[in-house]
């Protein structure tokens, strides 16, 4: 029996992985939940599991703890064997730093914890001794793939796309679309900022990275192709030519279920494959003119640092902007390159990181300010 606390429950993912965890009660008991500002969501998942510890990261009027110390203190005092960060952004940074220091494992959806942070993390993440495992498909795909391998006999890695909503469009199509145009992902049902990554491929750009820290290879050594039908979740090219991908239904509780339970695989009642019932997959180059992002992470990685924190302070900054309908879709890349481009790369410490993160935020509004895009 694992006993989990989920940060970010009301979300997407979290959502889904208490759904996970009802389907196995013999194996996983939920022991703390933590979600943004939704408490009423909040108190009814309470109810509906049987959790005494709850906390939100916003006040609240229903004397649930609040603030960054109560998540904290969440991680900290609950008897939990298993951490799950699920929460939008870079804010997931301290409660996975607080569950390493508690050795307790993590299982992380919050790809921006290591993109901002990997050189301060994964080093802990070794000292401690603690297990991590990804939640996010691509990099699921990627971990099961590499069961019994090391990295000094990758290749390459091979990260997956749908393309998005504007797969085959150019710059000059993207100039007056709407933020309901950019929700509408064709395979995946997600929230509303990753959603946008995925329509500006930033989601592949952040997951670059965040697979380099994961699986120890070089920045250059992860690729992207634009798989349509996401059925092929990731892939991994050994030295010696091999091809190994792990392939399903794009159904995000597979992954959720395997970073839970891992290393053990349990029977569920989701959908299975069958390559039957999908007999055309196939494959394209990404456009690396019309969405610049994944060039973006490659450089600010290469650079390192402090700058891919700035570039994903950025992009959260800009995306969230084109949700409010104060920029335009084209600007979001813009103003990550700007903001990028102004910043002189400093040691990844933890507290150059969080000074990074609130500096390029302030930075990513004053370009977006004096491009009269948001009053």
């Amino acid at each position: 029996m694992k006993r989990v606390v989920v940060l970010g429950s009301t979300g997407s993912i979290g959502t889904q992985t208490l759904d996970v965890i009802s389907q196995l009660p013999d194996s996983l008991r939920l022991v703390g939940i933590a979600a943004g500002r939704n408490a009423e969501k909040l108190c009814r998942q309470a109810t509906e599991f049987g959790v005494s510890r709850l906390a939100l990261f916003e006040e609240n009027t229903q004397g649930i703890p609040s603030g960054m110390d109560a998540i904290l203190d969440l991680v900290r005092s609950t008897e939990a064997d298993l951490v799950v960060i699920s929460v939008a952004g870079v804010i997931g940074l301290l409660p996975t730093l607080t569950a390493i220091d508690e050795g307790k494992d993590i299982a992380l959806a919050s790809k921006e914890v290591l993109v901002a942070a990997g050189e301060v993390v994964m080093p802990r993440v070794q000292k401690a001794k603690i297990q991590l495992t990804p939640i996010d498909s691509e990099h699921s795909a990627l971990f099961q793939c590499l069961q019994g391998y090391t990295s000094d006999q990758v290749d390459s890695l091979i990260l997956t796309a749908s393309g998005g909503p504007f797969r085959g469009k150019k710059r000059a199509d993207l100039r007056n679309i709407t933020v309901e145009q950019a929700l509408n992902h064709p395979t995946w049902r997600m929230g509303g900022k990753i959603t946008i990554d995925s329509a500006t491929l930033m989601n592949k750009g952040l997951e670059t990275i965040e697979a380099k820290w994961l699986f120890g290879v070089g920045i250059r050594q992860v690729q992207t192709v634009i798989h349509p039908q996401s059925i092929v979740h990731s892939m991994v090219k050994f030295n010696d030519g091999s091809v190994l991908g792990q392939m399903g239904w794009p159904d995000m509780r597979l992954p959720i279920q395997y970073s839970l339970l891992y290393p053990q695989r349990m029977a569920n009642t989701m959908r299975p494959w069958n390559p039957i019932d999908t007999p055309n997959l196939t494959f394209e180059e990404v456009d690396h003119e019309t969405f610049r992002s994944i060039r973006l992470a490659q450089e600010a990685c290469e650079t390192g640092g402090t700058l891919p924190c700035v570039m994903n302070a950025a992009n959260e900054e800009a995306a969230n902007a084109f949700l409010r309908g104060e920029i335009g879709f084209l600007e979001i890349t813009d103003v990550v390159e700007k903001t990028m481009e102004n910043h002189a790369a400093q040691e990844a410490t933890l507290e150059n990181v969080v000074q990074a993160d609130v500096t390029a935020r302030e930075e990513a509004r004053t370009h977006m300010q004096s491009a009269g895009g948001v009053a």
